[in-house]
């Protein structure tokens, strides 16, 4: 039986975000997410990268956007996530990222 994405992502980082539902766009999609996720309202901004990434058993596509803060910067709540904080850019190289996430932390630097 093939891992689950939890398997390979469990204790790691990763940038939050999900799946669009039918019908959204995935800007749309960002903002429900981060709603959902960690109570944090954003405006979507521009796209940042895209990447594809190919794990053992599932492959999986990311879109990475910027996002301002609609409130305080520190505002939100960890949902479904044991650890969230800001970072610099320096300090993204530094993290044990999801390798699907190494991937994006790449593209964006």
């Amino acid at each position: 039986k093939g891992k689950t994405k939890f398997e390979y992502t469990s204790y790691k980082w990763e940038f939050p975000g999900g799946k669009i539902e039918p019908g959204e766009t995935p800007q749309q999609a960002l903002a429900r997410e981060l709603m959902e996720e960690m109570e944090y309202p954003v405006v979507v901004g521009e796209k940042l990268v895209t990447v594809n990434h190919e794990y053992p058993d599932f492959s999986i596509t990311m879109t990475a956007f910027l996002c301002t803060p609609k409130g305080d910067a520190n505002g939100f709540k960890r949902r479904e996530h044991a650890d969230s904080k800001w970072c610099s850019q320096e300090e993204l190289k530094g993290l044990d990222w999801a390798a699907a996430d190494i991937d994006v932390v790449e593209g964006i630097l």
